[in-house]
């Protein structure tokens, strides 16, 4: 079998799972578990053998027209090279791990065959990104993931939190696709086609007249898929889905079909040398806003939903400075660690039996209860804070590295600006992620919360997930000597500078936060009403344990943790409520858009009710009211015809005799 058709299985096994899943799920319930994991199981197997054959050598590609258009042609095209290759494995890793452990998390719930098929779509959706090698093609894909994501997000649909995340989600995603769309087509007016390769060879000739604004158009798109600011807020309400939900979308599609999209087309952004500094600028503040909310987060899925969006400011700022290799080396090791983190925490939540200890204030001792969890989620932890020799530091350095390398005017096209932005924001964010890193860790399995229900054993589906996906948070850096073979040839291999700079800076942040836990964690002890102050204040406002120590003050804060012993309320100190509220985007949101909009929906209504509608019943009434008069005429007496006829003689007699004078 050729590598072409074994490329086309790859994403058209889980389409087909998915088709099947919901054809026959509700009649034959037996067949609903080996629908959503073989297809996706066989899906990984092909794409693993398809990187083998490609083996870091040519590129892959293979086209036939779809249909005629009589401009611009659609094709049915593949182009792998080392980038899609390897993602398409990480892909199908992530996904079968969640069709696993979705087995054993919703084996209780009713609409298991439903959210089973759309894991499969979602699946076969981000596997077509991946491979697609014509724009069009590759919008379908990614557009279904928009839709797989509105449903997945809502699967709870009966809690009034996910009907509005899905809706969010679905909404903001929108809003960023309309520019990108304007994007696709006015890029391929200028390249005359939408094959990803002739789109590229037309850049290297010069050939795009408008590098800028398309560029522009397209980072729009790629900014709302991708939860990059200012289009992120929509990631952090998305965690009312599934946590398997979570991890999927996080991990492997949804938001890294952007990141993905950019770094197969980045010679057209690299063309543009304004376009790099806005997409550096997008990703500094989405790195250093989005750790500072997770410092501030109480939910565990919140807190990885800001974490994710500020590592893929990571994967934007490497792109921003010319790197494609560094960003998709992350891309690759994120990936890893992430779904580790949110299948983790899915263990955590369904010990619990609950939702509600998602809130890490409200966690105490889960490290005996569930070691799964904790020693998996110890290894992402240190990969996410990127403490060497684990994964995260391998592929965080190589950013770091690419921004330095672009900083000291060494990039041959990214600006020297965009390098020292993202270098600076780099920076601070890994002494931010270390530090919300290790709270973490710190609340959730060594915390002072009630003691909640002990749900017995977690499935082994569950548990044997999270060791799966150890592995590569733990040794995924070792191939840091192979992958630029994979990639564009430039070296991954951690620089002396940043590296000591970087892992300084984790170290800095983790030794701080865990300083920090210990001063509150024995603040709390000697003011043991704090806690109970806590509690009291969670419907309006919470009581720091410093105020209710020294009896002064305390902010309201909606979004905070309840446990004065935590440490990210210190570290923060005035800033900690706006962190926790996402610094008001929302608010800001509602004012500048939402708010508008409805007034201008209510006018719409007032105008169509009120003066439309008047007309309307106008053009009706009249017709009736003189229908309604004429009717009364008509009484039946002939009497009354007969001197009606009469008196209308005599009127026209004297009209007629009055013109007559007049004309005389």
């Amino acid at each position: 079998m050729t590598t072409t058709t074994l490329a086309v299985l790859v994403p058209l096994l889980p389409f087909l799972g998915a088709l099947a899943g919901l054809l026959l799920g509700r009649t034959v319930p037996g067949l609903v578990r080996p629908l959503a994991v073989l297809p996706t199981l066989a899906a990984l197997v092909i794409a693993v053998l398809v990187a083998a054959r490609h083996g870091g050598g040519a590129d892959i590609d293979s086209a036939t027209e779809l249909t005629p258009t009589g401009s611009v042609p659609v094709e049915l095209a593949l182009h792998i090279d080392g980038f899609a290759a390897l993602v398409a494995v990480l892909v199908g890793v992530v996904a079968s791990c969640v069709q696993i452990y979705s087995t054993g998390y919703l084996r209780d719930d009713p609409r298991y065959p439903s959210y089973a098929a759309l894991v499969s779509l979602f699946t076969s959706a981000m596997l077509l990104v991946v491979y697609s090698g014509d724009l069009m093609v590759l919008l379908v894909g990614w557009e279904i993931m928009g839709i797989c994501s509105y449903f997945l997000v809502g699967h709870y649909w009966e809690t009034p939190e996910a009907r509005a995340a899905s809706l969010k989600a679905f909404l903001v995603t929108k809003l960023g696709d309309v520019p990108f769309l304007i994007g696709l087509f006015a890029l391929a007016v200028d390249a005359g086609s939408f094959r990803i390769t002739t789109i590229l060879t037309k850049v290297a000739d010069g050939g795009l007249d408008h590098p800028t604004l398309i560029a522009l158009l397209l980072l729009a798109g790629v900014a709302g898929k991708s939860a990059q600011f200012p289009l992120h807020t929509w990631l952090p309400d998305a965690m009312a889905g599934p946590t398997p939900v979570s991890a999927l979308i996080h991990a492997a599609t949804m938001v890294a079909a952007g990141v993905y999209f950019v770094a197969r087309l980045l010679p057209v952004f690299a063309a543009s040398s304004a376009a790099l500094v806005v997409l550096a600028v997008m990703a500094a503040v989405t790195m250093a806003g989005s750790a500072l909310a997770a410092l501030a987060q109480d939910d565990i899925k919140r807190v990885l939903a800001y974490s994710t969006i500020g590592q893929l400011g990571y994967l934007t700022g490497a792109l921003a400075v010319g790197d494609r290799g560094a960003a998709v080396f992350h891309l690759l090791s994120h990936g890893a660690f992430k779904a580790l983190l949110f299948l983790g925490a899915g263990v955590i939540i369904h010990a619990a039996g609950t939702n509600s200890l998602a809130a890490m204030s409200r966690m105490k001792g889960l490290r005996d209860r569930v070691p799964d969890a904790f020693w998996t989620m110890t290894v992402a932890l240190l990969a996410l804070a990127a403490i060497p020799p684990f994964s995260g530091f391998f592929s965080k350095e190589a950013v770091l590295g690419a921004a330095e390398h672009a900083a000291t005017g060494h990039s041959e096209t990214a600006p020297t600006a965009a390098g020292w932005i993202v270098l600076i924001a780099g920076l601070l964010t890994a002494l931010l992620t270390a530090a919300y890193a290790t709270r973490l860790w710190l609340l959730a399995f060594n915390g002072r919360g009630p003691e909640a229900p002990d749900h017995g054993k977690q499935p082994l589906t569950m548990t044997a997930v999270l060791w799966v996906l150890a592995v590569p948070s733990l040794a995924f850096g070792l191939t840091v000597g192979v992958l630029p073979d994979w990639f564009d040839g430039h070296s991954l291999t951690p620089t002396l500078t940043t590296s000591v700079l970087g892992t300084g800076f984790a170290l800095v942040g983790g030794l701080v936060t865990y300083g920090a836990w210990r001063h509150t964690t024995a603040l709390a002890a000697r003011h043991p009403m704090g806690a109970v102050a806590a509690d009291a204040g969670a419907d309006g406002g919470v009581v720091e344990a410093e105020a209710i120590a020294t009896h002064t003050p305390a902010y309201g804060d909606v979004a905070a943790a309840h446990d004065p012993a935590d440490p990210g309320r210190l570290l923060l100190g005035p800033l900690h409520r706006h962190a926790a509220a996402g610094f008001h985007l929302d608010a800001v949101y509602t004012a500048v858009f939402v708010r508008p909009v409805q007034a201008a929906a209510r006018l719409v209504r007032f105008l169509d009710r009120e003066v439309v509608d008047t007309y309307v019943r106008g053009a009706g009434t009249a017709p009736r009211w003189l229908g309604a008069a004429v009717r009364r005429a008509q009484t039946g007496n002939v009497q009354t015809y007969l001197s009606a006829l009469l008196a209308g003689t005599v009127v026209l007699a004297v009209a007629a005799v009055l013109v007559a004078t007049a004309g005389a």
